[in-house]
């Protein structure tokens, strides 16, 4: 059973909102990188091939997940939306970027732990 603090507020319940607002921050950050043309972002989607509009699309779809994600209401939604960018992701590093995995496989990971905990009860 899972105690419950002073508040009333379970362990898991403030676990799961410091994860939710670290994930939301590091795709916040993401989205911020790609819409402000960084370099290393504009160079990243030109070697995907998929054209600088896919790296704009990318990063509004990144900021709205990460502001989602942060509403109790529309968690589960921004949810949604990231594990589409991470499996995204995930696709890019393994073909064209041959980048670094782990931290894919780390915020999809997260990514998918909180849409888990926040799914609607007609999906439990």
């Amino acid at each position: 059973m899972v105690q419950a603090n002073a508040s009333g507020r379970s362990w898991t319940h403030i676990a799961l909102w410091v994860v939710k607002l670290l994930v939301g921050a590091a795709f916040l950050y993401a989205a911020v990188m790609k819409l402000s043309g960084n370099p290393q972002m504009v160079a990243e989607f030109e070697k995907i091939g998929l054209g600088q509009g896919f790296r704009i699309l990318t990063g509004v779809i990144e900021l709205t997940g990460a502001l989602l994600l942060l509403v109790p209401r529309t968690t589960f939604a921004g949810a949604v939306l990231l594990a589409g960018i991470s499996g995204g992701a995930l696709i890019a590093q393994l073909g064209p970027l041959k980048g670094d995995l782990i931290h894919v496989f780390v915020l999809g990971g997260l990514v998918l732990l909180i849409g888990w905990a926040s799914r609607p009860a007609r999906l439990r």
